[in-house]
């Protein structure tokens, strides 16, 4: 609470010159606000932790058993192989398909030797979405040389004077 004095008011005013003030501080809502959000910061992480608990042991299976990774590969001479098994490009789709069928979905890994056209790894990847497979990746080898490279900036070339 407060009051503000008008001296000039004081002598006309029977009251003595006092008017009360009708507004209100929010400076110790707000140090009160950091305050609780601090408070809540520091908390929240302490509550996300969970509760220690020793699990009983079983002899069942796993439920998510890691398979084989769907590898299609398309070599530097055109031939096509599905894992470590070659096939022809007319059969790529039906075997594929029986694969999905057997496995069940997955995400497909398609690797193109360099040398192969943009269009021909395109091709690849339209036969395996024919195959029934919708998730697809594909594969590159991480070139350390042209990494290192790449951290220093290049200088733009100035044209002479």
């Amino acid at each position: 609470m407060g009051a503000s004095v008008n001296m000039q008011a004081a002598a006309d005013d029977e009251d003595g010159g006092y008017k009360p003030m009708a507004e209100i501080n929010i400076t110790p809502m707000v140090d009160v606000m950091l305050v609780l959000l601090i408070i809540f910061m520091v908390a929240a992480p302490l509550m996300v932790a969970g509760v220690p608990v020793e699990l009983p042991k079983t002899t069942a299976a796993r439920a998510g058993q890691a398979k084989k990774p769907m590898v299609v590969t398309l070599t530097a001479d055109g031939r096509l192989q599905i894992r470590n098994e070659f096939v022809s490009r007319d059969r790529l789709v039906s075997r594929l398909a029986e694969i999905r069928s057997a496995e069940g979905d997955a995400v497909v890994y398609v690797r193109g030797d360099k040398s192969t056209t943009y269009g021909a790894v395109m091709e690849i990847l339209g036969l395996v979405g024919q195959g029934g497979y919708g998730r697809v990746s594909l594969l590159s080898q991480y070139n350390s040389q042209a990494a290192a490279g790449a951290a220093q900036p290049a200088t733009p070339a100035l044209p002479a004077p």
